[in-house]
């Protein structure tokens, strides 16, 4: 597929997907929107894929929705956006709304925030498993800056992320947070030097898609997301019947076999 707002490539079995509107610091269209959720499709049904990477051209990994559709809103121009297909119809029903769909693709999706990430980019940064920053990123939650509320779920996820308070602090104040303030309150997971980002965030990635099991990936994060909506006892029972079948596989096979003959291991997926 050609796309026109995003780039999209594939390299020892990472797809990296990366915003591509460097002059307007990426910021979020429909086009992107539609482009977006199509490499998403196409990384989750490649089988030489195993891992996603999710970042920005240029200086920026996204500054939030284009301010051109806000503006539009503003004078009473807004179109109803038709309903979307779900990524996923087996997926939890709260992963099948428009920007929930990250958790019901069914491979690590990492968030390489390489510069501002605001509004509606940070929402989407948030719906990654895992959020890697430049020492130069700087976020900003934006929306009560602009009369707006806590969109899209954000009032969900974040909680859950920086605790409470500190949420309340970042939509309240729609303040700027530094890279090293985003990994004191937890917001990322870890912080890259600036001149080393693409190539330490690639580094995690392909680690990931080179010595661990892709199915033990997919379950795991299948296993994660449900979790937010389980009892500890209901978790417990779901991982059960999970442990089953993956006795069965032939990751399993392959991850007792390559640990046992001291080799690197050559996971099927399966």
């Amino acid at each position: 597929m050609a796309y026109a707002e995003i780039l999209y490539r594939v390299e020892d079995k990472v797809a990296i997907v990366t915003l591509n509107r460097p002059d307007r610091l990426n910021a979020w269209t429909p086009v992107m929107h539609t482009e977006v959720k199509a490499a998403m499709r196409a990384a989750g049904d490649d089988a030489q894929v195993c891992v996603i990477v999710l970042t920005g051209a240029g200086r920026g990994f996204c500054a939030g929705a284009d301010m051109s559709a806000l503006q539009g809103i503003q004078s009473g121009e807004r179109r109803e956006r038709a309903p979307e297909e779900p990524f996923d119809r087996q997926a939890h029903p709260s992963f099948q709304r428009t920007y929930s769909y990250f958790p019901a693709v069914p491979k690590p999706i990492i968030a390489a925030v390489n510069g501002p990430c605001a509004g509606l980019g940070m929402v989407i940064a948030l719906y990654a498993d895992v959020r890697f920053a430049s020492e130069t990123a700087v976020f900003m939650t934006a929306f009560s800056r602009r009369g707006l509320i806590a969109e899209h779920g954000i009032s969900w996820l974040l909680p859950r992320l920086v605790g409470l308070a500190n949420a309340a602090d970042l939509l309240f104040s729609a303040r700027r947070v530094a890279a090293a303030e985003a990994l004191a309150i937890r917001l990322v997971n870890r912080v890259f030097p600036a001149e080393r980002f693409e190539a330490d965030v690639l580094a995690y990635a392909k680690m990931l898609a080179s010595e661990v099991s892709p199915r033990s990936l997919r379950e795991m994060k299948r296993e994660i997301w449900n979790a937010q909506f389980q009892t500890l006892g209901e978790a417990i029972e779901a991982a059960d019947k999970d442990m089953a079948a993956s006795f069965a596989s032939e990751d399993f096979k392959e991850g007792v076999a390559h640990f046992v003959e001291k080799r690197a291991p050559a996971f099927s997926g399966k």
